[in-house]
């Protein structure tokens, strides 16, 4: 019986052995073949056969120009496959082996793009969240990307793009403090709401959102009743937004003065 069992054993054994391997195609291919079929990949939206031949090409020849350009170019990859986090590490990775490569600076404006896609899901989810939920770091880490591509290379041809999407990026980030200040001001944490405006108004100080930012510290520091920090706060809404809704028209007369904005 033991005898049997032992047979079965090794046969089973020779059967596993015997089992086929999965081929490696790419495993007698020069540098050039892969990135040249890592390249067709990539042009074709085959992102994940792209990224998969790219990490194969610097793993097999790690120094040389295809290499260098394969850490780039996996970054993309990357991006492409809406995998913002991977195509931001790829970057950073390039950026410090790479400090002085002369597409530098695409690795700062991929890294900023990449960091804007996550930045839009999270702005497009402004209406469904409560906004002191939400955690603006990839808009942040986008601007400074930005900001760092078109202070070293102002002559980029990257660089224009980059300066439209910071506008845009500054707007977007005021808009979430003066959210987030509005939320507590609803919810009759006056001191925070003041502060949050505050805050928005000091580092966006060019921002469209300021308007409300500045009328929501009138009102909280009416609030609070600090009447001459809510009176400066107003001549500063006055003098910035002359025309602003929240100084002229639609409001309550029964009220004092000064109350006569809606939130």
């Amino acid at each position: 019986m033991k005898r049997i069992l032992l047979v079965l054993l090794l046969v089973g054994l020779a059967g596993c052995s015997s089992t086929p391997t999965t081929n490696d195609e790419t495993k007698n291919w020069s540098a050039q073949k892969i990135y040249a079929e890592a390249k067709d990949m990539l042009n074709s939206g085959s992102y994940e056969k792209a990224i998969k031949l790219f990490e194969t090409l610097e793993a097999r020849y790690p120094y040389g120009r295809y290499s260098q350009q394969a850490q780039l170019e996996v970054a993309y990859a990357y991006y492409k496959d809406n995998e913002p986090v991977s195509a931001v590490a790829a970057c950073d990775r390039f950026i410090k082996l790479h400090p002085n490569h002369p597409n530098v600076d695409y690795a700062y404006y991929l890294k900023g793009l990449s960091n804007f896609t996550e930045d839009q899901s999270f702005f497009a989810r402004i209406a469904d969240q409560d906004m002191t939920e939400r955690d603006p770091r990839s808009a942040s880490n986008s601007y400074a990307s930005f900001q760092e591509l078109s202070t070293r290379f102002p002559d980029s041809k990257y660089t224009p793009d980059a300066i439209a999407r910071m506008k845009y990026l500054i707007d977007a980030l005021a808009m979430h403090e003066v959210h987030v200040a509005q939320y507590y001001y609803k919810r009759g944490a006056y001191v925070a709401a003041a502060n949050r405006a505050q805050y928005a108004l000091k580092t966006y100080p060019q921002a469209p959102a300021n308007e409300l930012g500045i009328a929501i510290m009138v009102r909280s520091y009416d609030a609070l009743g600090t009447n001459d920090l809510r009176d400066d706060a107003l001549r500063v809404l006055k003098l910035n937004f002359p025309k602003s809704k929240y100084i002229a028209g639609n409001f309550d007369k029964t009220k004092p003065w000064w109350r006569f904005w809606e939130l």
